[in-house]
């Protein structure tokens, strides 16, 4: 099986996570396959081949100066407060070598690095929430979406924050080898496989705030593993030992979200997965999501998403793998 060699690029004050990974995902599909060679040749390097400390004070050790890397198939470029400031060093080598990858990468703040190279120019791009204003003022050629946990176009793919680099591996593990081969890996990593432009940077649990209190925490939890349950105010109350007044105004003030707002966008978070996921029936999906009628579920998809249950899952549910991409990996 002819490998393809991926080359991540480190720097002082990279995020580590931004690095391992990825790595760790391009690593499994070796071990998948039953020959720890195959799949991706994995090389690291650094501008001038020096150890790099991480942003969290780890020093990874490159395998050799960029310079001396070879050509990769994946140029792979991670994120980290070393972004932050510039190194034209870096950026004038990826100027050069960056069109000469079969596909180019960046993880987390990687993409301001290949803005600064002039390599998403007339593109659509992502990066992690808190820089994506940025990356839009800085470049204004560039289309920045602030949504997604990562975005393609052309030869070109972008992630959102730290582990939305994971999912982007797994995407390309997924193109190169198979649905089965990134099904595995994620199985073994304990992450979910997740679809191209499916799934928002933020969940609800992220996009709300975390209660202070630790009853309401708990209760919020609790809320996310039961979406089928009686989740009125009546209910989560009397679960929180609070009088429903108490508690709506207590929930309120330390989520951002009434507790009606915050049930909504739970189990239309939980139908989305469902219909991502599974090749249960919109009915099935609706009730174990907490929606009295296929119909409830539907108005909450529409107002919510702007498209029907049933259009959703057609965008995005994975179809079945065709008979080469199986025989690819085999």
């Amino acid at each position: 099986m002819e490998q393809r060699t991926v080359l991540v690029v480190l720097f002082d004050d990279v995020q580590s996570l931004d690095v391992t990974g990825p790595v760790e995902v391009f690593a499994g599909v070796g071990h998948c396959l039953g020959d720890p060679g195959g799949g991706y040749r994995i090389r690291t390097a650094s501008l001038d081949g020096a150890p790099v400390r991480t942003s969290s004070g780890l020093t990874l050790t490159p395998d050799s100066a960029l310079a001396d890397a070879p050509a990769p198939d994946i140029l792979l470029v991670p994120g980290g407060m070393g972004t932050r400031g510039g190194d034209p060093g870096l950026v004038d080598w990826l100027r050069v070598h960056g069109p000469r990858a079969a596909r180019l990468v960046s993880v987390c703040t990687g993409a301001i690095r290949l803005a600064e190279a002039g390599l998403l120019e007339g593109r659509r791009a992502t990066t992690h929430w808190a820089y994506c204003a940025r990356l839009a003022r800085d470049h204004p050629g560039i289309e920045v979406d602030p949504d997604p946990i990562y975005v393609r176009d052309g030869h070109v793919a972008t992630s959102a924050g730290v582990t939305a680099g994971i999912d982007l591996a797994l995407a390309l593990v997924e193109e190169d080898f198979g649905r089965e081969v990134a099904l595995t890996i994620a199985r073994h990593l304990v992450v979910f496989l997740r679809r191209p432009g499916n799934q928002a940077q933020f969940s609800v649990q992220l996009a709300a705030q975390t209660a202070r209190r630790e009853p309401l925490r708990e209760l919020q939890r609790w809320i996310s593993e039961h979406p089928a349950a009686d989740l009125s105010v009546e209910a989560l109350a009397a679960r929180a030992r609070l009088s429903p007044r108490h508690f709506a105004r207590a929930f309120q003030a330390d989520t951002g979200l009434t507790p009606g707002k915050y049930v909504e966008r739970v189990r239309v978070e939980h139908a989305r997965r469902l219909l991502e996921d599974t090749d249960d029936g919109v009915e099935q999906v609706s009730r174990a999501s907490g929606y009295g009628t296929p119909e409830a579920m539907r108005r909450a998809f529409v107002k919510t998403l702007g498209t029907a249950p049933a259009e959703y899952r057609r965008r995005f549910h994975p179809a079945p793998a065709a008979p080469a991409a199986r025989h690819s990996h085999g």
